[in-house]
């Protein structure tokens, strides 16, 4: 089994930063795209970033210039530094990761969530 374990949330006041972690473990042969998403108070789930094994990097228009993602394979983590937060980021941040086994099998796996919560 893989889990993802999520830390690094909290409250912060609008302008100010945090930085998410994503650590996967357990039975792991490879890990494709790893991702955060988010789903706020009566919204669906959206995409915010994601970061393929080989660095390929999409974002969310609404986050672009203010969050980076990044990963690094050798720890099976996954980082989102979040900057310039407005209090329409407030929302549970998701960790999702594709794992592939030695014989090309896929399976989606999530986190448990971290509350962000952007407010004064």
């Amino acid at each position: 089994q893989v889990q993802l374990v999520e830390s690094g949330g909290g409250l912060v006041q609008p302008g100010g930063s945090l930085r998410l972690s994503c650590a996967a473990s357990g039975s792991i042969f490879m890990i494709n795209t790893m991702g955060y998403y988010r789903q706020a108070p009566g919204k669906q789930r959206e995409l915010v970033a994601s970061i393929t094994s080989s660095g390929t990097i999409d974002y969310a228009d609404s986050v672009k210039g203010r969050f980076t993602i990044s990963r690094d394979n050798t720890k099976n983590t996954m980082y989102l530094q979040m900057n310039s937060l407005k209090p329409e980021d407030t929302a549970v941040y998701f960790c999702n990761a594709e794992t592939q086994s030695r014989w090309g099998s896929r399976l989606t796996h999530w986190g448990r969530g971290a509350q962000v919560t952007v407010s004064s």
